[in-house]
């Protein structure tokens, strides 16, 4: 397994200069939404082919690499301009994903808290999205990757084999796993089985995982933790990355730098 970071939780840096702050604290891989990630970036539309080429050679250059090119958009989203944009962007994005060698382009399908009825309205439109983007992917022969989340359209294990059922087309689209974005009540969870029914049906279309922890305050919120100090029950998980996907790209998400070495070590012993 290849232990990497989502890398603007390091601060918004230098392109070279993040490269190699990323080799000195000891990762292998990188998740970059080059907007949140870099000076002189400050949207999609700034990025230039001399940014690509920067970012190229430096990861390369300190041994760095890029499973996951960033663009979360409102794919989802009812609003035809706002919708219009997100696949327009992503389209963009394929592109400069093969200039800087990343493996895929990763978006979530919505941006808001989505009620039970919102989600179902919400979700054809996800749909017609997530087909055109990967109509440009096989174009390009790129990858785009959807990443489930229990408070979007695409929310839970059925959503997505129905999503890729109709796109026919699993080398193109791919999955992030986000175990904390599926988990939504852990107090009342069996997480051995949850994990499991997740991992055996739909294991076959996970690019990469992302690794975060979690606790919940007195009102229910999110509460970020150190690996393995959350609510987040790995176990399940680790063994099935052993017994089937062992050579899988583990992405640290919400990471405090002051606490980097810990989850960098947590991650190991996967």
């Amino acid at each position: 397994m290849k232990i990497g970071v989502r890398a603007h939780d390091y601060g918004k840096m230098e392109i070279e200069d993040l490269a190699e702050l990323l080799q000195k604290e000891g990762y292998q891989a990188a998740q970059l939404a080059l907007p949140k990630a870099f000076k002189g970036i400050e949207q999609y539309g700034d990025i230039t082919l001399k940014h690509l080429d920067r970012i190229r050679k430096s990861f390369e250059e300190h041994q760095i690499e890029i499973p996951v090119f960033g663009c979360y958009m409102d794919l989802g989203n009812p609003d035809e301009e706002i919708r219009t944009n997100a696949v327009e962007t992503l389209k963009m994005c394929l592109a400069y994903s093969k200039e800087v060698g990343a493996k895929v382009v990763g978006t979530e399908t919505a941006y808001p808290h989505l009620t039970k009825e919102e989600k179902q309205i919400w979700y054809p439109f996800m749909m017609d999205s997530i087909k055109r983007v990967v109509e440009e992917a096989q174009k390009l022969d790129a990858k785009l990757a959807i990443e489930p989340v229990y408070w979007h359209p695409l929310e839970n294990v059925e959503a997505v084999l129905d999503v890729f059922s109709q796109v026919q087309d699993s080398e193109h689209l791919r999955l992030i796993f986000d175990a904390s974005n599926l988990l939504e009540y852990p107090e009342d969870t069996n997480q051995e089985l949850y994990w499991s029914q997740w991992l055996d049906k739909i294991g076959g279309y996970i690019e990469v995982m992302h690794i975060k922890d979690f606790c919940l305050d007195d009102n229910r919120g999110y509460v970020p933790a150190r690996l393995g100090e959350g609510v987040i029950e790995y176990d399940t998980i680790i063994q099935w990355l052993r017994n089937h996907k062992p050579d899988m790209y583990l992405l640290r998400e919400e990471m405090n730098p002051k606490s980097a070495g810990e989850d960098i070590a947590f991650m190991k012993k996967f």
